[in-house]
């Protein structure tokens, strides 16, 4: 044998060898589960990046709802409306870790009532998991998680001003782990029952239905349950500051992308499309409902666009993944039209949704979820046809399925949190009272002012 040849053979050993001895010594520093991991799925960068910046995003909408929501209410209570989006941040990030994401995201028990799964409890399982879309399981966890934080936070502005800060504590710890966490595995876990709903299952692409929907109607159930606002209708309650409203509505457009866009659990063609459908819808809500405005009052007004801008986001949340463009512009003018509309219903009725939960966000929802079965992509729809179990799938049969769905979440969001509040409000007063009503609830559950140098009022 020449020496070339003895040469070639003994680097083919040695690559073998040292292979074979870093697989060794990474399966006895980390475990074979690091490996298997590893070989199964590796990590996707791209995406991982996009899934970090869009877990941040959604994040900050938390904060920007803060700002939203206490520049809407009365001077005296900017604090405490703020801190129920800022408690929520707490409060359901640990419930989430400890077993949010295991009854969310977990295999079907009790008939599929709800998920679990060991490894999920205080995420003690998933430390070195790579999910199929090449992704750290702990970031998909986190990202989700926002979405557990930021539903519960939107209920609170339907009772703002007139709920005790301990009771509101419980409800939304209760309501996360009794509502969202069921509706989120039958929506978005893949054994969930709305999940496999006829050829593809209930269509929410961001949180239509998971979200909206239910704490639109919990917001409603909860602030006919308390009642309305001393003085309220007769007494005029003007918003405090509506800068910082503003600021809030904006902080929730750009933290939009990541809740939508981020839903694509990806970085790629979906991604792009549901970044542009929530832009489109967004701009598209917001001039609608200053042109409505503009003809119903005569003026145009800061308030409105930002309603306007929330309506289109909310309606095209459901629907961001699987409409083109054109869709995306109809889906936040219908939504406008039917939150404009609903909110002058709710003035002519009486109750007292502080902020217009249920008129943004419940109808908002609504109307994305069911529209958006008008404006499917071809190439989805030619999807669904391959995989129908009767051959074929048509508009209809969807509009059918996603009818189901929105029906399904109104009746649950609206039953167990009328059961929630009530059984709550036996074991403690939920409703303030009227001393720390008139006081604030700034300065009668946080010893504090928001504005220091100005009186309440």
């Amino acid at each position: 044998m020449s020496c070339e040849k003895i040469k070639n053979v003994l680097k083919m050993i040695m690559n073998l060898n040292i292979k074979r001895i870093f697989t060794i010594l990474l399966s006895g520093l980390f475990g074979s589960s690091v490996l298997m991991a590893a070989e199964s799925a590796p990590i996707d960068t791209g995406s991982t990046a996009w899934m970090l910046t869009s877990t941040a995003l959604v994040l900050l909408m938390v904060p920007g709802l803060a700002l939203f929501y206490g520049g809407l209410v009365r001077s005296k209570n900017v604090l405490g409306t703020m801190m129920h989006s800022f408690a929520a941040m707490g409060i359901i990030t640990v419930l989430w870790m400890v077993a949010g994401y295991s009854l969310s995201f977990g295999r079907n028990v009790l008939g599929g009532f709800f998920g679990w799964n060991k490894d999920y409890f205080f995420l003690k399982g998933i430390d070195s998991n790579i999910l199929d879309a090449g992704i750290p399981e702990y970031v998909f966890t986190m990202f989700q998680g926002k979405f557990a934080i930021i539903t519960p936070a939107l209920i609170a502005g339907a009772f703002a001003e007139r709920i005790s800060f301990k009771a509101y504590c419980f409800f939304i710890a209760i309501w996360s782990l009794l509502v969202y966490d069921p509706l989120c595995h039958w929506v978005w876990a893949s054994d969930g029952f709305l999940f496999n709903l006829g050829a593809k299952g209930a269509i929410d692409f961001a949180g239509g239905t998971v979200v909206h929907i239910s704490s639109g109607v919990s917001g409603l159930v909860a602030a006919i349950y308390l009642g309305s606002r001393r003085g309220y209708p007769y007494q005029v309650i003007r918003p405090n500051n509506l800068v910082i409203t503003m600021l809030g509505a904006g902080l929730l457009w750009v933290g939009w992308f990541g809740f939508n866009a981020g839903s694509s659990i990806s970085s790629g063609l979906s991604t792009a499309q549901a970044l542009t459908a929530t832009q489109i819808a967004a701009a598209s809500g917001a001039l609608t409902w200053i042109v409505i405005e503009g003809i119903h009052k005569g003026k145009t007004t800061a308030l409105g666009f930002a309603s306007g801008i929330l309506a289109g986001l909310v309606a095209v949340t459901p629907a961001a993944g699987v409409v083109q463009p054109y869709g995306a512009l109809f889906i936040g003018l219908f939504a406008t039209l039917f939150c404009y509309t609903a909110i002058q219903i709710k003035n002519k009725l009486g109750y007292d949704d502080s902020l217009d939960v249920f008129g943004i966000h419940g109808v908002g929802g609504i109307t994305g979820a069911l529209l958006l079965t008008f404006f499917i992509r071809p190439s989805w729809m030619a999807d669904a046809a391959k995989v129908s179990h009767t051959g074929s799938w048509t508009i209809w049969n969807q509009l059918g399925v996603q009818s189901i769905a929105v029906g399904v979440a109104i009746a649950y969001a609206a039953i167990m949190t009328l059961v929630i509040i009530y059984v709550l409000n036996k074991v403690m007063k939920i409703r303030s009272d009227e001393e720390d009503e008139m006081a604030g609830l700034d300065r009668s559950y946080h010893g504090e002012r928001g504005y220091g140098m100005v009186n309440p009022s």
